[in-house]
């Protein structure tokens, strides 16, 4: 299993977030790329798009597989990660850097309290297997 990033929080859902007072990137875990296997195809939400947390942001869809993927927090989608539509592989090879998939303005800070820190992240995924 692959390092789990300390400085990002988790979902229980498999989406890193990366908590910036601007604009705060969401992805998915290199768990979930694992389980998902080679994506073929990414849905990104709108610019714009306003979202409580725990909404649906969009969908990766594999060879194997297609999964929504959430909001980790309420707030307005800012911008998104076209790299990732154009080239989907990405979130198999670099999960939690480059293959970021929104950027969200948040609403409410306090919603990252009630996220996964990596150990506890971490627990989790091990319980899974």
């Amino acid at each position: 299993m692959s390092l789990i990033p300390e400085h990002l929080k988790y979902t229980k859902t498999h989406e890193w977030f990366d908590e910036n007072p601007d604009e705060s990137r969401v992805g998915i875990t290199d768990h979930a790329q694992q389980l998902l296997g080679d994506l073929v195809f990414i849905e990104l939400p709108e610019v714009g798009q306003e979202v409580a947390a725990g909404d649906e942001l969009g969908v990766l869809e594999s060879v194997k597989a297609a999964s929504d993927y959430y909001a980790p927090v309420s707030g307005v989608v800012v911008a998104v990660n076209q790299d990732v539509v154009d080239n989907p592989a990405l979130l198999n090879q670099d999960p939690y850097g480059n293959a970021w998939l929104v950027k969200l303005a948040m609403k409410d800070s306090e919603e990252v309290k009630g996220m996964l820190t990596a150990d506890e992240y971490s627990n989790i995924v091990e319980a899974e297997h």
